[in-house]
């Protein structure tokens, strides 16, 4: 097969923005030849222009694609071109150096690249489009070599043909003194000057992975006429002259569509679970970032914390009983990425013993396989072959009859009745283990980039592609439409370096590019939910792209700001004899029998919706972009499978009486008399969770029907509160500004000031900017104030911070605390307490008694200030 390419309006566009840059520089074929013929064997480039020129170009290339301007000399002749990945990056800056050959005649460029994977990429395009650009720019003669330290005469011929000359390098190969091709030979010169002397064009591919010190000076020591830069993800777009950024390609369908099949895992709390995350190097000692599962009051959850040797995981879990014996930190060994328990356990870097996580895994691994012979169905009649990619971490999982083999040849032969031998292989370094940097690597990368047509023509029987090398920028293949991740861990790799591999639009056996939508959708099956994938894609698209969302996308971060207080507020009598009401603390005692408390928690448990087992589930959403709106997913489709996995039953009326401080027997008859003992053994710990939390609940219930308040004595308690007010009163507080804080009137010497706050009252919605608002204006209003946060009633199920302080005045002064809601429009105005929760509705009861204990303070649950 032999690609065919085609030059785009876009592709067009951005070679144009670097060949403009040169408007009024002579063609200088016939002073190349003059050169060539005279003393010296090197044939250069030239430049005349002087830069006030460039400069003036710089800056209409700018205005015309609506990018900002800036200075010549700011960044020197540094030209950034932002190209998002799948978009031929590649394919434009190659066209350019034919442009700027039949433009202006130069002669030589270097291409430069931080890896092997773009070296190799770069060699197959030059390969692959070589026909093209024959046929493209009437037949020019050209050379393209990759440097290598074993044949130094490929620089020699660079630097004397009087033709295209295209040298690739990796940065690595020049950029240290000790470099062969920096090292100073016999005739006291060095072989990096083969090359300095002809003045090269750069075009720098991925110049984000080379903005060290190091790197620049080796670039500078290629004495580039000029740079030119390329990549997706510019760490510093140096005279940025066109861009085209990930959402613009993804709406105009330059990229193929995305839509993700998550796989995960539901209610998977079971058991001693230990994931070792990553190792921290302290001043003292080594850490490690553990991921357990963690019990605290309401359920137990998968959490990450920090350990060091010693630690025991029994009290890192909240207690978990799972946790009890066998789980103290024996040892930390950052070189061998192990962590040593005390039960005997290995727990190495990146494995976890995650019961349900194999399942997961199978069922990404089906997910894959049906929606590739789903895609290959529809696609195949129409010449168009089906690749589908698995990123995997550890290689030992595949080779050998590894775990993802075997279940790969499982699932395909059920999926399909044949066997799968051919139709899957893996691309690994020497079946090692590598981390994509070594010699190994380049053997890997070489049978990569080599296959590439191989690999979309229907002769190669290998449909499937298992890699882990294979993750970083330079591989891709137009064909790939499906992506798997398969870690044992929660995908570390970066969204953009996942969907980048799949993201060309695909050819057919022709080598022909089909821009049929229906064809171009790039299906991703990762181990997090579809709205998980959606936030992280956005996060690096603002983090690496600069890209601004703005509506209902990302909004503007909120702006921290100092809020200050009226002067001498704390001497207003108003506020003084309301706050003289409201300082005394109280405390609350409760009655209830147990009697009654077993009947009414056992009637609860039995009430409780049936337990799920662990299940896996699988969604499929498509995920949108704009610009305006952000990136998010929209759900198709879902189902779940259950889990067939046995526990082990840990003590459940010890973990439930952790949650309840209840004795065992009480705990024992709840239990007995709800009927629902048998759900223990489809889920354990979930079990213990919900039924804490339905006894808990309950138990709050009977607590608060008889609970009474009494005032605490007034030991220095006034003096003390008031001294928070006037520290208030002398700093301020800080505060996050926000859509819904209130700008307090400025007093204009006649208008009366109603509130303790000089400037602005940080609020939490629209309903208390409105009754802010209407307290401010209503003409019977003396005084307002929201309740400052360590202002507190205490309650059984915490303590409970009401939301304003009012004092009005009509023919008496009236003092209020109000609690302000919003319910919605129901049969008659105000507040429809039985649409809160039960926890809010169960605090304002509490609220209800402590006021009560109160002189002269009115307690009410309002929307709007009239309700009072």
């Amino acid at each position: 097969m032999q690609l065919k390419f085609e030059t785009l309006d876009y592709q067009s566009d951005a070679v144009e923005a670097v060949v403009r840059l040169f408007e009024g520089e002579p063609n200088h074929t016939q002073l190349f030849e003059l050169n060539a013929a005279g003393a010296s064997p090197i044939v250069a480039n030239r430049l005349h222009l002087v830069r006030d020129e460039i400069g003036k170009n710089l800056n209409a290339v700018q205005r015309d694609f609506r990018l900002p301007e800036t200075p010549i000399g700011e960044h020197g002749l540094n030209f950034s071109v932002e190209m998002e990945t799948g978009t031929g990056k590649t394919y434009v800056y190659l066209r350019t150096v034919f442009e700027l050959n039949k433009r202006y005649g130069w002669k030589k460029f270097v291409i430069v690249v931080p890896s092997v994977a773009i070296r190799e990429g770069v060699v197959q395009s030059i390969r692959a489009m070589r026909p093209h650009f024959q046929t493209a720019f009437d037949h020019p003669v050209f050379q393209s070599a990759v440097y290598s330290s074993d044949r130094l005469n490929t620089l020699r011929n660079f630097a004397a043909n009087n033709h295209i000359e295209i040298l690739i390098m990796n940065i690595d190969a020049f950029k240290k003194d000790d470099n062969v091709i920096n090292r100073v030979n016999e005739s006291g010169d060095a072989p990096i000057e083969w090359i300095s002397g002809t003045n090269p064009i750069v075009v720098i591919d991925e110049p984000q992975n080379m903005e060290t010190e190091l790197a620049k000076q080796a670039i500078d020591a290629l004495h580039p006429l000029f740079v030119l830069r390329y990549s997706a993800t510019h760490k510093n777009p140096y005279h940025k002259i066109y861009s085209l950024n990930p959402i613009e390609a993804y709406n105009k369908k330059l990229v193929k569509q995305i839509e993700v099949e998550p796989v995960l895992a539901k209610n998977d709390v079971n058991g001693a679970y230990v994931a070792l995350k990553e190792f921290v190097s302290g001043k003292k000692k080594l850490a490690a970032k553990v991921e357990i599962h963690v019990a605290d009051k309401k359920e137990t959850k998968k959490k990450t914390v920090s350990v060091s040797s010693g630690d025991d995981l029994f009290d890192k879990s909240g207690g978990n009983e799972s946790y009890r014996h066998g789980f103290i930190i024996n040892g930390l060994n950052a070189e061998m990425g192990e962590m040593a328990l005390s039960g005997g356990q290995i727990i190495t870097l990146g494995e976890s013993d995650d019961l349900i996580r194999d399942e997961v895994m199978k069922k990404q691994i089906e997910c894959t396989i049906k929606e590739h012979l789903a895609k290959e169905k529809r696609l195949k009649p129409r010449g168009i072959k089906v690749l589908s990619l698995f990123f995997i971490d550890k290689v030992a999982n595949y080779r050998n009859g590894g775990k993802f083999a075997r279940w790969f040849e499982e699932i395909y032969r059920r999926e399909t009745g044949e066997n799968s031998d051919g139709v899957h292989d893996g691309y690994f370094s020497q079946d090692k283990d590598t981390s994509g940097k070594t010699k190994a690597d380049e053997d890997t990368y070489d049978l990569i980039m080599r296959d590439k047509e191989k690999l979309l023509s229907f002769d190669s029987p290998l449909r499937f592609i298992f890699s882990h090398s294979a993750l970083k920028e330079g591989w891709d293949n137009p064909n790939v439409f499906q992506i798997c991740t398969l870690n044992e861990t929660r995908s570390p790799i970066k969204k953009r370096q996942e969907i980048g591999r799949g993201l060309r639009l695909a050819v057919n056996q022709q080598g022909e590019r089909v821009r049929d939508e229906g064809v171009n959708i790039l299906t991703v099956i990762p181990n997090e939910s579809y709205e998980s994938f959606a936030t992280n894609l956005q996060k690096e698209y603002e983090d690496e792209c600069g890209i601004k969302f703005c509506n209902g996308g990302v909004k503007e971060k909120a702006k921290r700001t100092r809020q200050t207080f009226r002067k001498g507020f704390t001497l207003d009598p108003v506020f003084l004899e309301i706050w003289q009401r409201l300082q005394h603390k109280t405390r609350y005692s409760v009655q209830f029998s147990r009697d009654e408390l077993i009947q009414t928690a056992s009637k609860a448990v039995h009430g409780m919706p049936t337990i799920d087992k662990p299940k896996i589930t699988v969604q499929k959403a498509a995920i949108h972009q704009t610009q305006t709106d952000g990136i998010w997913g929209e759900e198709r489709n879902s189902w779940a499978e259950q889990a067939d996995i046995e526990w082990d039953i840990p003590d459940v009326l010890g973990e439930i009486q952790k949650k309840t401080r209840l004795t065992r027997q009480t705990l024992f008859e709840i239990v007995q008399q709800s009927g629902r003992a048998g759900d223990i053994a489809d889920n354990p710990q979930r079990f213990v969770d919900l039924v804490s939390e339905k006894i808990q609940t309950a138990l709050h219930g009977l607590m608060i029907e008889g609970i009474e308040y009494f005032r605490l004595s007034e030991n220095g308690e006034y003096a003390q509160s008031l001294a928070r007010w006037q520290e208030l009163e002398e700093i301020g507080a800080e505060f996050f500004m926000n859509e819904y804080t209130f700008k307090v009137n400025q007093n204009d010497g006649n208008k009366q000031e109603k509130t303790i706050f000089a400037d602005y009252i940080p609020l939490d919605s629209n309903t208390e900017k409105r009754f802010a608002q209407d307290c401010e204006s209503h003409e019977d209003v003396q005084l307002y104030f929201k309740l400052p946060d360590w202002f507190k009633i205490p309650t059984p199920i915490g303590n409970y911070n009401p939301d304003w302080a009012v004092v009005m005045r009509n023919r008496e002064r009236i003092f209020f605390v109000a609690e302000t809601k919003n319910t919605g429009k129901g049969i008659q105005d105000g507040v429809s307490e039985k649409q809160l929760s039960l926890k809010e509705q169960q605090k304002i009861v509490c609220a209800r008694k402590h006021f009560e204990v109160f002189d002269g303070i009115e307690y009410r649950v309002v929307q709007k200030l009239n309700e009072l």
